[in-house]
């Protein structure tokens, strides 16, 4: 998924969108979770402003190590730690968004819903890439318990190997805000 994540983000139209909004800069942090007590923030907040910014984000992502041990999935506890995350962003946000992937459904923790009407609450929409190689009905579930907010919605790629496209076009949609249901 690192690896997806970098090349998404090497991508020159994302690049470009990521720097084309009515601020000219996009702030993102990055956060890894797994069980309940394993939440680590990968990347510190970031104002990207230049492609040089957004190029260096690339390389800062493609070398991170895992951070968390792999078991449980605490979607609850994961989405917690992030809107924890948002309260302490570095500029004033027009619109903030919660990017939520895994290959797991929430299996230890707080329940993802009440955690997710809080994010919505707060004006954060939350979206969802579901990695469908091991849990064939995750989508619904991230459906029913994950995503939320104004125009909010859940990808799908069926392995791995697909993540990289899928979440280009997971950060088109975000980045464009379009309302797709």
């Amino acid at each position: 998924m690192i690896g997806g994540y970098a090349a998404a983000f090497r991508d020159a139209e994302i690049a470009r969108a990521l720097l084309a909004g009515a601020a000219g800069a996009t702030a993102i942090a990055m956060l890894f979770w797994s069980g309940e007590r394993a939440q680590e923030i990968a990347i510190p907040w970031r104002v990207l402003t230049t492609p040089a910014d957004v190029a260096a984000l690339a390389e800062a992502i493609e070398a991170l190590p895992r951070l968390v041990p792999p078991g449980a999935t605490a979607l609850g506890e994961g989405m917690a730690a992030a809107l924890a995350l948002f309260a302490t962003g570095p500029i004033e946000a027009q619109r903030m968004v919660l990017d939520v992937a895994g290959d797991g459904a929430h299996n230890q923790g707080r329940s993802p819903g009440p955690i997710r009407d809080i994010g919505v609450q707060a004006g954060i929409t939350i979206n969802a890439l579901a990695v469908l190689n091991e849990e064939a009905d995750l989508m619904a579930h991230y459906a029913a318990e994950v995503i939320g907010g104004p125009g909010a919605f859940v990808m799908s790629c069926q392995d791995y190997e697909s993540f990289t496209e899928a979440m280009k076009e997971k950060l088109r949609r975000e980045i464009a805000g379009v309302f797709i249901a």
